[in-house]
């Protein structure tokens, strides 16, 4: 929400007498339906008309049924099917200025001056270029008779805002399109299936996925499946490349592998322009190795199915900013794209964003690749340096003299093992010897300490769970056995990888450095919990997966429920008192309440929405009265000869199942930067032939804020940290709770939401020395 947002407006009359079309364009992508919902209810929700655009900019030129009403009902049941419900459609007529007229004259006749556009850079091209016209368009009406002088004056312009949907992520300006995640989800899935049969043969599989101009969804599906290569457009492989690859293959297989796995975008090439196709890869390892090697090519595989929980947060989210946008804008206002930056949607001017856009383009075709990666924006950089330094650099020869021990500490939860696996590469990288430590804190008291390899950790990213084993016990009572074994296994350094035990642990080892020096020794705690409840970080490890498992089961219920039409579903989740996975799943899933501990309730609260058939997310720990049982009781209770009542409680499934391509790629990247940041810290504390760190930034929380991932000392997180209730006392999502209210009907104000402001792309010198745009956060 924009700043300029006065607290005197009534939220629910800044409408009143507008309207606003939504239509979506180009390419569909799953979680459009969560876009389209998003803006036709929070559009209703201030007063205005909300009209359905179907087929894309076809309907706009065609006119007559395909703009239509849209009511609060008729978005009801799409945030679970993919692609998008009012159609999508390639228009040559909308490039012609006849064709755009004729939108134009549509539009006159309804009154729509507002227009959100849902599609790729070259849909919100197209709509730019409609609103720029859009005043010689209405003289050209009048002179044809087509629209009166009255009609154009209540018609002087056009607000635009796009919204961009497409799975290749391949618009500069955000960290993800809609879309993206759900098609990572489609991949990963079939990896997961390709390894099992690749390792009973020992095979070597090249997929081909989706990306003629972008590397994204390729460079994310290998750090995610831990690949052997990746080919993608935006940095074609150096000269010789060839030998190369039939090395390495080799390489692995001498280590013990049993599969190889070659990921190639569709746009890969080489350096000369020339493609790489996945045929030719398959020739040259079945010629140059012998290899049995199959070729899978996914295609639109990647375009369907249902949206992850993530695409249908991002397209409400995306829904609401831009209802806001369009009612806030005047006519000097440029036309804007709302995006996302770390977990803050924002609005960006569109035709800078389509400029930097257009900019990786012509960087790849100047052959200038490096330009290229850094022009995707700073994720598409991380993300493919880390993948080069897993995949791409051999172990040393030289070897540190340096011990670092890695252990999981709490409940278990998808992705932990990828971290665990990035961290245990990324020190054998540095020279180091690494060392798991079995049973979390127990098994450090217990000596249950072992040597980790570069291939024993091979294949961990897709396994749920715990590989290294993990446990609750806190280090308290045991620091006199903890303090021995770091002395007898000579370990300078500690990776902790778990929830808000995890948090606590590390933080009774910095207090007991007073009494053992032996715990003078740098020490990082990475979140890894389906609770998200550690302090430091907006996300941890593990919430991504725990979120999908609930979503879907709740996406089962509601077709239950509508079958039924008389029944009201309580789902108990996870989260102990934080409330992050019921407010997530109840946006993903189109929950009408989500009760936690956060935000208190009352007996009112659950008379709400009383006599409709609705489904309820509730906190396990919300409330210690109002308890999932007490209201599974009260409402069948008092719904007998109305409706019944059903009670889901999820249970330890939140914490099982294989993990997301979130998780797996952002326990890829903690792993990796942790051990980066730990190597740097044992540097500085090496004093006198020994390792000594007693500082406070010795001992740290990686945690991911706003927009980066950051070191943060634990001491200096106590203040912010509620130990009774196990929580952090400032939670950034709170603030998006509101989304869920006013999508569910709740009678609120959305001044309470997070402020999105426009920003800008603007110039800035490359590391070149050019001149060149970059997207400033």
């Amino acid at each position: 929400m924009s700043k300029d947002l006065q607290p005197t407006v009534d939220p629910t009359k800044m409408g009143l007498g507008r309207s606003i079309a939504v239509l979506t364009s180009g390419g569909d992508a799953q979680g459009m339906n969560a876009a389209v919902r998003a803006t036709v209810r929070v559009g209703i929700y201030t007063g205005a008309k909300v009209y359905f655009v179907h087929e894309g900019y076809q309907g706009l030129v065609d006119g007559g049924e395909n703009i239509c009403l849209a009511t609060w009902e008729s978005v009801s049941m799409m945030l679970q099917l993919g692609g998008t419900v009012i159609g999508s459609a390639r228009c040559k007529d909308f490039r012609t200025r006849e064709g755009r007229m004729k939108a134009a004259c549509n539009l006159v006749k309804l009154g729509i001056t507002n227009l959100c556009v849902i599609g790729g850079d070259g849909s919100l091209t197209g709509a730019n270029e409609f609103r720029t016209e859009w005043s010689g368009l209405l003289v050209d009406l009048v002179r044809a008779g087509k629209i009166t002088e009255e009609e154009a004056k209540k018609s002087s312009h056009l607000n635009i805002v796009g919204i961009v949907g497409s799975i290749d992520n391949d618009f500069c300006g955000t960290d993800m399109t809609i879309g993206t995640d759900s098609a990572l989800h489609r991949i990963i899935e079939v990896v997961d299936a390709i390894t099992t049969t690749a390792q009973s043969h020992q095979r070597t599989f090249i997929l081909e996925v989706m990306g003629r101009h972008c590397g994204y969804l390729a460079l994310v599906t290998a750090l995610a499946c831990g690949a052997d290569w990746v080919f993608i457009p935006e940095m074609p492989p150096d000269d010789g490349w060839e030998n190369h690859l039939c090395r390495r293959l080799s390489d692995q297989r001498a280590r013990g592998s049993r599969l190889n796995v070659i990921i190639v975008a569709e746009g890969a090439m080489c350096k000369d322009g020339k493609p790489i196709t996945s045929d030719q890869i398959k020739k040259l390892v079945t010629d140059r190795l012998g290899f049995d090697t199959r070729t899978t090519v996914l295609g639109h595989v990647q375009r369907g199915g249902t949206p992850s929980a993530f695409d249908r947060i991002l397209g409400s989210r995306m829904g609401v900013e831009a209802v806001m946008a369009l009612l806030e804008a005047t006519p000097d206002t440029p036309a804007c794209v709302v995006t996302l930056s770390g977990n803050h949607a924002i609005r960006l001017p569109l035709m800078e964003c389509v400029q930097v856009t257009k900019e990786v383009t012509a960087a790849m075709a100047q052959g200038r690749f490096d330009d290229a990666i850094k022009l995707r924006g700073k994720s598409f950089e991380n993300n493919w340096n880390t993948y080069k330094l897993l995949a791409h650099i051999n172990p040393p020869d030289a070897k540190s003299n340096i011990n670092v021990a890695i252990m999981n500490i709490g409940a278990p939860c998808a992705g932990m093992n990828s971290a665990v696996r990035a961290a245990v590469r990324m020190g054998i990288i540095q020279g180091h010897s690494m060392l798991a430590v079995h049973e979390g804190f127990d098994g450090l008291a217990q000596g249950q300490i072992e040597p980790l390899t570069w291939t024993s950790v091979s294949g961990w990213t897709g396994k749920g769970g715990s590989m290294l084993g993990t446990k609750r016990t806190l280090p308290g009572k045991r620091l006199e056995e903890i303090s021995q074994n770091i002395a007898k296994f000579n370990i300078h350094a500690l990776v902790i990888i778990g929830g808000f035990e995890a948090y606590v642990g590390g933080l009774e080892l910095v207090q007991a450095r007073e009494k053992y020096e032996e715990m003078c020794i740098p020490i990082v705690v990475i979140p890894a919990t389906v609770s998200n409840n550690v302090p430091g970080s907006d996300f941890s490890i593990g919430a991504d997966t725990a979120l999908n498992t609930i979503t879907s089961t709740c996406d089962r219920i509601k077709q239950s429920a509508a079958g039924t039409k008389r029944r009201v579903f309580i789902v108990e989740t996870m989260g102990g008192y934080c409330g992050y996975l019921a407010t997530m799943a109840g946006l993903a899933a189109g929950a009408d309440a989500a009760y936690i501990f956060e935000e208190k309730f009352d007996i009112k609260d659950l008379e709400y929405l009383w006599l409709q058939n609705k489904t309820r997310i509730h906190c396990l720990n919300c409330n210690s009265n109002y308890t999932t049982d007490f209201i599974f009781n009260l409402y069948s209770e008092e719904g007998k000869g109305i409706f019944d009542c059903r009670k889901n409680v999820l249970g330890h499934m939140q914490q099982g199942g294989t993990p997301t391509p979130f998780d797996r790629n952002f326990g890829t990247k903690m792993g990796a930067k942790a051990v980066l940041w730990l190597t740097d810290k044992l540097k500085e504390c090496y004093r006198h032939g020994r390792i000594f760190a007693n500082t406070a930034d010795s001992a740290c929380v990686l945690g991911m804020r706003k927009r980066a991932l950051t070191f943060q000392p634990l001491a200096e997180l106590k203040e912010d940290t509620d130990f009774e209730h196990r929580i952090p006392k400032t939670q950034w999502w709170l603030k998006i709770r509101p989304i869920m209210k006013i999508l569910a009907k709740y009678d609120i104000k959305l001044d309470t939401f997070e402020h999105a402001d426009m920003e800008h792309v603007i110039k800035k010198k490359s590391f070149l020395g050019k001149e060149t745009n970059r997207l400033i956060f």
